[in-house]
């Protein structure tokens, strides 16, 4: 059956299973696509908690950012992926998240990931798995965000999988938690709960070309700066699971008290 962008009933046709009253729900997605391994490592882990729905992308999306597809209408399919209850969709990680909760009449948690590579400091600004965690947010869900360190090759998630479960006992009684981002270095050694990472990049342009002739670039970016301690870069430098509560609120509130102070806004009624 096919679902469409608009979340209307139909969409929950697509859907198997009905609602348990006894567990925790618990979704799942990601942005390297609905065959990621990474993606299978967790719904696994996440079993032990509730009850697990995947719902994926049909194809890569990383670095998709927090987009929405609205242009067009979005397709469902349900995808063998082990015994699991799991679907895929040619969109991106925040649509997977709209119509994966829509779609079940609602979710309690979303995990996204495990990513294959880190999502840290600044990284978090285009993530694409991120997004589907923030997406649940937004949508009155918690949302955790799990990445681990790929060293040039696939993460060992065998050697991850009692970090996992450690993460997910930590974060899943904490209520007040919306919205966590997680990084697993290669060989963690502990968890360490951290803030962004917030350093300056040099962004370059490097040119190239096709072989036909035609030009290509490529966009490098490199930090400027050194690991501050306490951060997510420094904890897992020092192979430490990197646990950081964000918010979706963007509002310098340091700043806008400062400017408050000091700066008045002309009256509405006087500037007429």
């Amino acid at each position: 059956m096919h679902g469409r962008a608009r979340l209307l009933p139909r969409v929950v046709t697509v859907f198997s299973g009905r609602r348990s009253t006894s567990s925790v729900r618990i979704l799942v997605a990601n942005d390297d696509g609905i065959y990621s391994p990474g993606l299978r490592a967790l719904a696994r882990t996440a079993r032990e908690f509730g009850e697990v729905r995947v719902v994926a992308p049909d194809v890569e999306q990383s670095s998709m950012g927090h987009a929405i597809t609205h242009s067009r209408p979005l397709r469902i399919r349900r995808t063998p992926i082990d015994d699991f209850d799991a679907y895929r969709v040619n969109g991106t990680p925040a649509d997977c998240v709209a119509l994966g909760v829509d779609g079940w009449g609602g979710a309690d948690l979303v995990l996204s990931g495990i990513n294959l590579g880190y999502n840290l400091g600044n990284s978090i600004w285009h993530s694409g798995t991120l997004a589907a965690a923030k997406q649940a947010s937004l949508l009155g869900c918690r949302g955790i965000a799990l990445s681990a360190s790929t060293g040039g090759d696939e993460p060992d998630f065998a050697r991850l999988e009692p970090f996992v479960t450690q993460v997910l006992s930590v974060l899943i009684p904490e209520q007040a938690l919306q919205l966590v981002n997680v990084n697993f270095p290669q060989a963690p050694t502990g968890l360490q709960w951290t803030r962004q990472s917030v350093r300056h990049y040099d962004g370059r342009v490097v040119p190239d070309e096709d072989p036909m002739g035609r030009k290509l670039y490529w966009i490098s970016i490199r930090p400027l700066e050194e690991v501050e301690e306490g951060t997510d870069r420094w904890a897992v430098r020092n192979n430490l699971v990197a646990l950081t509560p964000l918010r979706l609120d963007l509002t310098d509130h340091d700043a806008l008290t400062q400017v408050s102070a000091r700066l008045a806004v002309p009256d509405a009624e006087r500037s007429r």
